[in-house]
C-alpha cells in the first residue's frame, strides 16, 4: 500500500483523527450503514479532498481518522451539501452528544503525539 501524501494539488496531506460516541444499543445499524455508504457520499468526501478516512468501533467508542489538507476548510465545504445533509439526518439518532469540545472544535479532536510511517 502507498498512503497518499500530497493533495491532487501537490499540497501535504495532514492527519487528522477525532472520536465520537454512539447511542447503547446501535453500533449494529451504524455499522450496517458503514458497510453501504451512499456513492454519492463516497464521492462528496473524496471530491472535498478527504483521502484515507477510516472508523473505528470499540462497544460506544468510535476513532475516526483521514487525511486532508486542512480539516476545518475541508470539513466546512460538506456543511451545506446535500447529501452530507441527508447523510447526517440519518445518522444523527446514531451519535450520543458531543461532551467536552474545546472553543472552535466541531468534534473532539485528538492531537498526535507519535506517528511511525
Amino acid at each position: 500500500m502507498n498512503p497518499t501524501t500530497h493533495s491532487a494539488e501537490g499540497e501535504p496531506l495532514k492527519r487528522f483523527a477525532f472520536i465520537l460516541r454512539l447511542r447503547p444499543g446501535v453500533a449494529e445499524a451504524y455499522e450496517k450503514a458503514h458497510a453501504a455508504v451512499w456513492p454519492e457520499m463516497l464521492a462528496m468526501l473524496k471530491k472535498g479532498g478527504i483521502h484515507e478516512y477510516s472508523i473505528f468501533r470499540r462497544d460506544e467508542l468510535l476513532f475516526l481518522t483521514f487525511k486532508a489538507v486542512d480539516f476545518e476548510a475541508t470539513w466546512s465545504q460538506f456543511d451545506n451539501d446535500p447529501v452530507n445533509l441527508r447523510w447526517q439526518a440519518t445518522m444523527e439518532p446514531l451519535f450520543a452528544p458531543n461532551e467536552g469540545l474545546l472553543p472552535g472544535e466541531r468534534f473532539p479532536m485528538m492531537k498526535e503525539v507519535f506517528y511511525m510511517p
